[in-house]
């Protein structure tokens, strides 16, 4: 099932049916530790609309869909990160870092985003007036009960300066922590079981309405199982709400950055389409 959050609303799409029903508190809602079950309870209270109807309401626009809960991230979880990051940081003499997290026991996990520095879906994400170097970052985004159980997914947008993170490695929560450095959505996608590992992760990046990027991965480049990353950020952390955990990227567009006016698509299969434009703060 989906569910989205809509300004007039919650959108609730399962097996081909469409639910409408009251703005409700996604902290509550996210805190249950049963998800998909407390959600087809709610809804048996909802407005029955046809799919076409559902599809009419997002398309009027929608909201993050998310409450007060933290956004975590994992780094260096693809071959491909490691690769770039390694690269990025030659210079400053950080390199050797990125290929030892790579093949640690322990993964990098660090602090994102609070809800207020999260852009909703159709909104803009910011890069920073002080980087050179800017990416967007396509993960898989993991919706982590207070327990610590994945009970689903939505795309993710993990904004990074590169200059900034590759001028040194300890630049990192200015590369990475800002107004608008991230984004969800466009709903979350609520299942009991895994994603596919054929799963297709999707990057498309538009200039003045041309793509002047574009580039994929699947789940089988993930070094670690989502499950094995939401164990490591639990094992001294608490969240009595529930997070999010963004799984780290496998796209890294080279000799690219990003620019004022530009629009950011990201895909992954199941889940839909989450997509912002550039701004800069």
């Amino acid at each position: 099932m989906k569910i989205y959050k809509l300004p007039s609303g919650t959108l609730l799409l399962n097996e081909n049916q469409a639910f409408f029903g009251p703005e409700i508190n996604w902290d509550i809602m996210l805190a249950q530790e049963n998800l998909k079950d407390y959600l087809k309870t709610e809804s048996k209270t909802w407005k029955t609309i046809s799919p076409e109807e559902g599809d009419e309401l997002i398309a009027k626009g929608i909201l993050t869909p998310m409450g007060n809960q933290e956004i975590w991230a994992a780094g260096v979880t693809y071959f491909r990160s490691r690769t770039a990051r390694m690269e990025e940081s030659q210079d400053a003499g950080g390199a050797d870092f990125y290929d030892k997290v790579y093949n640690a026991d322990r993964p990098e996990l660090f602090f994102k985003a609070t809800a207020s520095r999260v852009s909703a879906p159709g909104s803009s994400v910011n890069i920073r007036k002080d980087s050179t170097w800017d990416v967007p970052e396509p993960e898989l985004t993991l919706v982590v009960s207070p327990s610590g159980k994945i009970q689903g997914y939505t795309c993710g947008n993990d904004m990074s300066s590169r200059s900034i993170e590759g001028e040194n490695p300890l630049y990192l929560p200015q590369a990475k922590v800002y107004a608008g450095c991230a984004a969800i959505g466009p709903c979350l996608y609520i299942t009991d079981n895994a994603l596919e590992d054929t799963a297709t992760i999707r990057l498309e990046i538009f200039r003045d309405d041309i793509l002047a990027f574009s580039g994929e991965t699947a789940l089988t480049q993930l070094k670690r199982k989502p499950q094995e990353l939401a164990d490591w950020l639990f094992r001294a952390n608490t969240f009595p709400i529930g997070c999010f955990l963004m799984t780290g990227t496998g796209i890294v567009p080279d000799d690219f950055t990003l620019e004022v006016g530009d629009r950011v698509r990201i895909g992954i299969d199941e889940i839909g389409v989450l997509e912002n434009s550039i701004a800069k703060i």
